[in-house]
């Protein structure tokens, strides 16, 4: 029940000019999936306050989406950064760079990196641990935001650039799933905002076989 219950919750979100994952009308034919690569050595490892996450990426399906993910890292963009959204059974987003600023909080979820980046609408389908970006309603409207799928949540397919994994983390993913949430005004119809902030202290990209 809880999935038929996302979908539709899905159906209603109703955040204008954010970036957002929600299922929009297929307005175009999907996109032909990229050929082009990216280095496919590398991972990233998101530290939280609730816990470390691995993930790995597909450059072969979402070359550029990959290849802006690791810019933004690289250069401490998310570091101190929040999950400002959290639906258990669905998704939690983050990546916003005005989750840094509590006095904002009122904007939280309309931030970006001053630019916008390209779909690569891909094949690849939205299920437990999918890396994906977060966008409003025009197709290349993403640019820093992204969210890791908790559920099944297969209807943003072909929709939402899905750039990774994860690899090592669902434990920590089900922690940030499950926190207390309350209620946004003009925002979801379920409370979606952690009560207490949950931190991406930071976004680190490391070579493959670095890790342990």
């Amino acid at each position: 029940m809880i999935l038929s219950w996302v979908a539709g919750l899905a159906l209603g979100f109703t955040a204008i000019g954010a970036e957002t994952p929600a299922e929009q009308p297929k307005t175009t034919e999907p996109k032909k999936e990229e050929t082009k690569t990216v280095s496919t050595n590398e991972v990233a490892i998101i530290k939280t306050s609730k816990g470390e996450m691995v993930v790995e990426f597909w450059p072969d399906v979402a070359p550029k989406t990959v290849e802006n993910f690791k810019k933004l890292a690289k250069e401490g963009f998310y570091d101190g950064t929040c999950f400002h959204r959290v639906i258990k059974g669905f998704m939690i987003q983050g990546g916003d760079p005005k989750t840094k600023d509590p006095s904002k909080e009122g904007e939280w979820g309309t931030g970006d990196p001053g630019y916008k980046i390209k779909a690569e609408f891909n094949s690849r389908s939205h299920q437990r641990g999918v890396l994906s970006m977060a966008r409003s309603a025009h197709p290349d409207s993403a640019g820093c935001q992204f969210f890791i799928c908790h559920g099944d949540a297969s209807f943003l397919d072909r929709q939402y650039t899905a750039f990774g994994r994860l690899m090592k983390g669902d434990d920590v993913l089900e922690k940030i799933a499950n926190v207390p949430c309350k209620m946004v005004p003009g925002g979801d119809r379920n409370p979606s905002r952690p009560i207490e902030p949950v931190k991406v202290e930071s976004i680190k990209i490391v070579a493959a076989d670095s890790l342990k």
